[in-house]
């Protein structure tokens, strides 16, 4: 990342020429989402004992989502309101190009659009589109049908598990690529903005970036502790490599294999896992909805049309549902900024331009932020449900239980058998 940034400030023109290093290797991560989310969730609902188990946890999860992405919104609002920071900023025509370009892109969806998009062509094409929630829907299927089959699943579950063994040992050989991809994946941005947008522009940055941390340490962190007595700092640390993973491509997509391994490493239950994390990366955008509140009251207030406490409520409102709909869209924050603005309040529209600029180093913040709150509601919804082991995280957490970053998976490396619990091959029935 350092040398990345070092190249794009030095030669812009060549960090700008090394952007599909990091393109590929996001790419890469991608290819291996669908199969992932599919073998897990497979696994994690085929082995359950009773169907309303898995409809109690998506119940729980999706309530939680809802509760805590009003909480951002209220945050952000409370933020934005107070800092003002489009005061003094002028549009050019080529800003406005740019802002009605992404509410073009933001516009192709919508929430109905949205819904029906979850069901896949056909039964394999969720896969080869890569949609995540297309995956997560027949995954479901696939593993309540392997459950009313009884013990003939038992084959067809044993040979799931060992597809996922061979996927998440590809995913552990495309993560050698991953410092690669980080340095043209920051020598590109750099290069193409500059520091000038990063000064010009400093204060909405600096204030979005201060939120986010409030949220996360102010609202996540008491809350992971009150439910489930675990540290935030420490689940976070646990955590790392993702965080610098995201940090370097921008992406929380590029990190959402290695959470769900983790995870389940961490002691939180397979069907758990299976169902909060796809799930949370559609529906649980706490940064997302502290983006979309303070880039809309700055854009207000940047084109000098400040909006009503009224309006802000409804408008940000109504693009937390949009958002859902721009959820598989590249750079789906600022495109569900402006498509939201151009159906609600066209005349808000050309102020999008302004932050189209900074929306890469935005991005990273919202997906931090992203990731971190899937990775809290993965603890806390398998703490209310009591698939997690409390007694497993501290053994992880403390490192006395490390992370297996050869095959991302704990059952490769069972501890062998003791002595005394072995069976004498010459005192055995055969």
């Amino acid at each position: 990342m350092v040398v990345g940034i070092t190249v794009g400030l030095v030669t812009p023109d060549l960090g700008v020429a090394l952007k599909p290093l990091g393109t590929a290797f996001v790419a890469l991560i991608k290819m291996m989402i669908s199969p992932i989310i599919f073998c897990t969730i497979v696994l994690g609902v085929g082995s359950v004992t009773k169907a309303a188990k898995v409809g109690k946890v998506g119940g729980l999860a999706l309530g939680y989502f809802l509760v805590m992405s009003t909480v951002a919104l209220a945050i952000g609002l409370i933020v934005g309101n107070l800092v003002d920071p489009g005061h003094g900023l002028q549009l050019t025509d080529e800003l406005r190009k740019a802002a009605e370009a992404e509410a073009a892109k933001g516009g192709e969806s919508d929430t109905v659009t949205f819904l029906l998009g979850i069901i896949p062509t056909t039964l394999v094409s969720a896969f080869t589109e890569g949609q995540v929630l297309q995956t997560l829907l027949v995954a479901l299927l696939t593993g309540f049908a392997l459950l009313a089959m009884g013990e003939r699943a038992t084959p067809i579950l044993n040979g799931i598990g060992h597809i996922q063994r061979l996927v998440f040992r590809i995913l552990s050989m495309i993560m050698w690529a991953a410092p690669v991809g980080a340095f043209g994946a920051m020598a590109a941005v750099v290069g193409a903005t500059g520091v000038d947008a990063l000064k010009s522009l400093g204060v909405i940055m600096l204030a979005f970036y201060v939120t986010c941390v409030l949220f996360v340490f102010g609202i996540l962190g008491p809350m992971l502790w009150m439910v489930a007595k675990v540290n935030l700092v420490s689940l976070l640390r646990y955590l790392g490599r993702e965080f610098l993973l995201i940090l370097s491509t921008s992406s929380s997509e590029s990190a959402l294999p290695r959470l769900i391994a983790k995870m389940e490493h961490l002691g939180v239950s397979r069907p758990v896992v299976g169902i909060t994390v796809p799930t949370g990366y559609s529906f649980n955008l706490d940064g997302t909805a502290i983006y979309l509140t303070m880039s809309t009251l700055f854009v207000a207030s940047a084109t000098g049309a400040p909006l009503s406490f009224g309006e802000q409520i409804s408008l940000l409102v109504f693009m937390m549902i949009a958002s859902k709909g721009a959820a598989g869209v590249t750079g789906a924050g600022l495109a569900t900024l402006a498509g939201g603005l151009q159906s609600h309040r066209p005349d808000l529209v050309d102020g999008v331009g302004l932050i189209v600029g900074i929306d890469r180093f935005m991005s990273e913040a919202r997906a931090l932020t992203n990731f971190a709150g899937n990775a809290v509601a993965t603890v806390l919804v398998g703490t209310w449900t009591g698939e997690f082991d409390r007694e497993r995280a501290a053994a992880v957490l403390s490192g006395q239980a490390p992370f297996d970053e050869t095959t991302l998976l704990d059952d490769d490396n069972d501890p062998p058998v003791p002595p005394a619990e072995r069976s004498d091959p010459a005192l055995s029935p055969a």
